[in-house]
């Protein structure tokens, strides 16, 4: 964790308010394997990581709330007690709305004061919303004492940024953010939400991120058709989703897709296969065969599902070079944002170095290299 963050977030508090906040500390996530199957109600291997959203948090005395962003150097200030949830913009929708969904379940919320900042790299698919979203809800249910359940927690995360964000996300960012826990992964069922943690000792390897810096327009309308591709396909098929179809029962309705339709929904089935592989390949402590569903997850995603781009395949191929990385691949939605590396931890300065060079050249500006450990979940610092 942080120290200078916390630091910097308690100091800002302290200039602002004379209270005593209670602190909170929520995780980015990372996701090793298991890419677009979550809507497909399939498996996916997401990990709290250690870098996140320190919040800052105490009752108000002021008979309104106030919230500050340090890292926007923005404040916004609300009224529990007769809250708008029109005209909301960037990070105010997911503090309102996070207090709106808790207050749908019956729940009172006081006026409270949260500032909050962050080290999760912007842009990086590493779900900072998220982390802002389980500090708030953790936070009011501490000072309120509301009795909430972590799992309700997440489902209140999730309720406001489908209804007051916009975003229609999965269940997988909110729960890895909140139920991680320290060195391990959580291969996440997203049909039951129920989720097994594999501890992972990764011996001489670790992980290595780089942020591409870049995010393609295409993204949000290309997300939309392959759900849309997705769930046509479950429906010629008289199944909930894609999750319950096997590559055989995909060849039954090949000829009412296009080719490359096919190849998508094929790619969600096979890296559903995948997912479950992995968690046993880390089971058995087989970090080459994990390495090697790593690749496989981007050999479909770039190929398959169509949803890379040419910085991210780069940042791959790069990887593939080296003996010392055992499995690369792009992470999140697409089109842009982070690749991850299984990479052995006395090659990581090299490949650094020798990486962020080869892409500054060929792309005209620079990737940023994280180095990123698993972590615990949403907890009170």
């Amino acid at each position: 964790m942080d120290t200078k963050l916390i630091q910097k977030v308690s100091e800002s508090f302290a200039k602002s308010f004379s209270s005593e906040p209670v602190l909170i500390y929520s995780p980015g996530r990372i996701n090793i394997i298991g890419e677009h199957t979550d809507y497909n109600a399939g498996f996916v291997f997401p990990a709290a990581i250690d870098k996140g959203i320190v919040a800052a948090i105490q009752k108000s005395e002021s008979g309104q709330s106030t919230a500050i962003a340090i890292d926007m150097n923005e404040t916004y200030q609300f009224d529990t007690t007769n809250l708008d949830t029109e005209n909301l913009s960037s990070w105010h929708a997911y503090v309102v709305g996070v207090v709106a969904e808790t207050q749908k379940l019956g729940k009172t919320v006081g006026n409270f004061d949260i500032v909050f900042g962050g080290n999760i790299p912007d842009g990086a698919g590493m779900s900072s919303s998220a982390a802002l979203e389980n500090s708030v809800v953790f936070g009011i249910n501490t000072l309120f004492d509301l009795g909430l359940t972590k799992y309700e927690m997440i489902l209140i995360s999730q309720a406001a940024e489908h209804n007051y964000v916009g975003v229609k996300c999965g269940i997988m960012d909110q729960y890895a953010s909140m139920f991680g826990i320290k060195n391990s992964a959580l291969l996440l069922d997203c049909r039951t939400a129920q989720a097994e943690p594999f501890t992972i000792d990764f011996k001489d390897y670790q992980l290595l991120l780089f942020n591409t810096n870049v995010k393609h327009k295409l993204s949000d309308s290309a997300y939309n058709d392959r759900r849309a591709v997705c769930e046509k396909t479950a429906e010629l098929l008289g199944i909930d989703a894609l999750r319950d179809a096997t590559e055989a029962d995909l060849e039954k309705v090949k000829d009412q897709l296009s080719a490359e339709d096919f190849q998508k929904v094929v790619y969600v089935v096979q890296e559903n296969n995948r997912a479950q592989a992995a968690a046993v390949a880390m089971k058995k402590g087989d970090l080459v065969e994990l390495g090697q569903l790593i690749y496989g997850s981007h050999n479909g995603l770039q190929h398959q599902y169509k949803v890379s781009c040419d910085e991210l395949d780069f940042l791959v191929d790069l990887a593939k070079e080296n003996s010392d990385i055992l499995g690369a691949r792009m992470m999140g939605g697409g089109f842009g944002g982070c690749t991850i590396n299984l990479i052995k931890k006395t090659a990581v300065a090299d490949f650094k170095e020798t990486a962020v060079a080869a892409y500054t050249e060929k792309f005209g500006h620079a990737c940023s290299p994280y180095e990123v450990a698993l972590s615990d979940g949403t907890n009170l610092i």
